[in-house]
């Protein structure tokens, strides 16, 4: 089982997806890494030999950033925009769309469950 950049790659996966089981790749940077390595991206995981693995994590630790250290950069960035207080920043900390997208309605992943109206006890007696 191939491990690159501290994920095991998934067998019986062509490399070209299975390389983006790895958090900052995605099919496109993949291509591009077969594409310097000159490896064929139909080639099964499990037929990789460990030399093309080395020159796979080589292209990775020289060129991009994965992982941890990415995570760790987009957090980083997120906390400026905060501590800045710019609008991106607000709507971060108040946990509310950031690119424009409207809340009147949806923004269920951003906002969570509705909360449900609470009714008084008495208002609805009246005559």
């Amino acid at each position: 089982m191939a491990r690159i950049a501290g994920v095991d790659l998934p067998k019986k996966k062509r490399v070209e997806v299975g390389l983006t089981y790895i958090y900052g790749i995605g099919r496109t940077t993949s291509r591009k890494i077969l594409g310097k390595i000159g490896l064929d991206p139909s080639v099964s995981t499990d037929d990789l030999t460990e030399s093309q693995i080395n020159d796979i994590r080589k292209v990775i630790d020289a060129e991009l950033q994965v992982e941890g250290e990415l995570r760790t950069q987009i957090s980083m960035n997120i906390k400026r925009l905060m501590d800045l207080g710019c609008y991106r920043g607000l709507r971060h900390r108040r946990s509310l769309p950031v690119n424009g997208q409207r809340t009147k309605t949806n923004a269920r992943t951003r906002k969570g469950p509705r909360r449900a109206a609470v009714k008084k006890k008495g208002a609805a007696k009246k005559k």
